[in-house]
């Protein structure tokens, strides 16, 4: 989840081959709110992960990490920020979160992290 529209542009471009595959399904949110309206209903097939962006306007994503955690504790949270900020990083990866990326994000290292999730493609 981010809330700028061209990084999920960007998502869609390098997981392309992976969703006509149908290894992967990607859903948006632009906020956390979104976010949390969408988890709370029935996502098919079952969230594998859910990666978000740091800063955003209302809900940050580092509240919204504590959200998820609270809500649904086994869901896998990868946090991307702007930049690498190692308070922001201790803080995500000390409150549940499975990875923290600093922008631009890695795809070949982010697929391998999702492949290497309990539920994830092998």
């Amino acid at each position: 989840m981010d809330d700028e529209p061209d990084v999920a542009e960007l998502f869609r471009q390098r997981f392309r081959r992976v969703t006509r595959q149908g290894t992967y399904v990607l859903y948006y949110a632009a906020s956390g709110d979104e976010a949390l309206d969408r988890l709370a209903g029935e996502i098919k097939p079952t969230l594998l992960a859910v990666h978000s962006d740091i800063t955003m306007p209302g809900m940050n994503g580092l509240t919204l990490l504590g959200e998820i955690k609270q809500r649904f504790p086994d869901l896998p949270v990868i946090m991307a920020a702007g930049y690498d900020d190692d308070e922001r990083r201790r803080y995500a990866l000390e409150n549940g979160a499975a990875e923290f990326f600093s922008k631009p994000v890695d795809f070949d290292h982010l697929k391998a992290q999702l492949r290497q999730l309990p539920s994830g493609p092998h």
